[in-house]
């Protein structure tokens, strides 16, 4: 898998907009939509990432930070593809990144505060599935989070993005159940899972449609977030 994405140190942008082409909307709007979604559901747990260490497991070329860095206090990126680091640390100065091997996380137990891992676990061989959510609630301290946002494959929509997506190739879609069962199985507590981008348009009426059928299984990716006890 890293060898897939080193191959895209400088030209990840461009192959998921083109992957997203048909929806006549740039990457970035996808991006918001993940981030305005887990800033809603953390202020419903009240709390406060403003002064919280974050680590994105398998942050590839570190595409979110420029939207994640005004929420947290800290943060550190993780990948397998040493060349997709080595474009973050470019990108993100302020920020720490570390290629690793994809078994054991390159920090201290207990060492953060929230764990994020998007669009990643379809990646992984399933059968290191339960071992890569093991190590995220490993390094993260009790009364932190895990949030994992993934494809819905229910979505035919998201099914043809990842059909067109070049390094989509070896995806293994896993749907809400899958990842909650994961996320239990760790020992993760208080799961919850939420459906977004049902429709492909930022207004604010469909914003509140979306919102309101947010648990059916409708939107093209889905969050799920769960506290470390």
């Amino acid at each position: 898998m890293s060898e897939t994405f080193d191959a895209y140190r400088k030209s990840y942008g461009s192959a998921v907009e083109q992957s997203v082409a048909f929806t006549g909307l740039a990457h970035e709007f996808f991006l918001r939509a993940k981030i305005e979604l887990m800033d809603e559901m953390l202020k419903t747990r009240q709390f406060d990432p403003s002064d919280k260490h974050l680590v994105d497991v398998g942050c590839g070329v570190g595409s979110m930070h420029d939207l994640l860095m005004p929420m947290f206090g800290r943060i550190t990126g993780v990948d397998t593809s040493s060349e997709s680091i080595a474009e973050a640390r470019d990108r993100h100065p302020a920020n720490v990144y570390e290629s690793y091997d994809g078994q054991r996380l390159p920090l201290s137990d207990r060492s953060v505060d929230f764990a994020l891992t998007v669009c990643v676990i379809h990646h992984v061989p399933v059968v290191q599935w339960q071992s890569f959510v093991d190590e995220m609630r490993r390094v993260v301290r009790p009364g932190g989070f895990i949030c994992i946002i993934e494809h819905n494959p229910l979505n035919p929509l998201t099914r043809l993005g990842v059909a067109r997506c070049a390094f989509d190739a070896d995806a293994v879609l896993l749907g809400k159940a899958r990842t909650e069962a994961l996320m239990r199985q760790s020992g993760i507590v208080d799961v919850e899972t939420r459906y977004f981008l049902l429709s492909p348009f930022a207004v604010r009426p469909l914003q509140a449609i979306e919102r309101a059928f947010a648990r059916l299984p409708l939107g093209g990716q889905y969050l799920t977030l769960g506290m470390v006890r």
